[in-house]
């Protein structure tokens, strides 16, 4: 089982060099803020200039801007369908397309037995890509997988809801308890999870795989 260092170093590793969780969280946090104080034009406009801000600080202090200019592009985008509908609730759409768009990337790569967790920690990891289809790795990613998935369902039915019943303050405050506080949560049970499913199957380590090692194995100790 995982220590907290460990999974302390593991965060370190995913969010390294990254403040998305600033550039993600503040413009929607603002809008819920300045809508309740100020009404609904003024909580656009500061939505998006916030973005902006962030954006621009970024850039001065010679910091990644990607996560930044995705944040700019979605409150844009937000800012944009709510200002052409009139309604509060536009506000939301890029968020329910983008949950419905990656949960239908989830519930795929089940299907195709290519599970997307896998694809995230490839790109973080780089570990050989022929291993998480080895038949005593894979099962462990499309579990953690089907997690996310069925997460991702629960989720996008609340916000319809939600959007449906026209409740902006209480899907705002959803959207934000169910983006980074749960995307945390979620991480950590993949972790301890997916290393105790690896253990579980006896299939090799990453190492193990490179070198060819013949079974038994003893299998990834650390890293999911």
């Amino acid at each position: 089982m995982a220590n907290l260092k460990e999974l302390v170093d593991e965060f370190k590793l995913v969010f390294s060099g990254r403040n998305s969780l600033v550039d993600s969280i503040l413009p929607p946090l603002l809008f819920i803020l300045i809508q309740a104080a100020f009404g609904f034009s003024m909580a656009l406009w500061v939505s998006l200039g916030s973005g902006i801000l962030i954006a621009v600080l970024r850039l001065m202090r010679g910091q990644p801007v990607l996560s930044a200019l995705a944040g700019l592009g979605a409150a844009a985008l937000a800012f944009g369908l709510t200002y052409l509908l009139k309604s509060a609730q536009a506000f939301f759409l890029p968020t329910l397309v983008n949950g419905t768009l990656m949960t239908a990337v989830l519930v795929a790569s089940l299907i195709v037995r290519r599970p997307a967790v896998a694809f995230t920690s490839y790109i973080t990891r780089r570990w050989p890509l022929e291993w998480y289809w080895h038949p005593r790795v894979r099962p462990a990613y499309s579990e953690v997988t089907a997690v996310w998935a069925a997460y991702s369902v629960i989720k996008l039915v609340i916000q319809y809801g939600l959007y449906a019943q026209g409740d902006v303050e209480r899907l705002a405050m959803f959207n934000l308890i169910s983006g980074w506080p749960a995307l945390i949560l979620l991480l950590v049970f993949s972790y301890l999870y997916g290393l105790n499913r690896l253990e579980k199957l006896h299939g090799p380590s990453v190492e193990e795989f490179k070198n060819g090692a013949p079974p038994p194995w003893q299998g990834q100790q650390r890293g999911f």
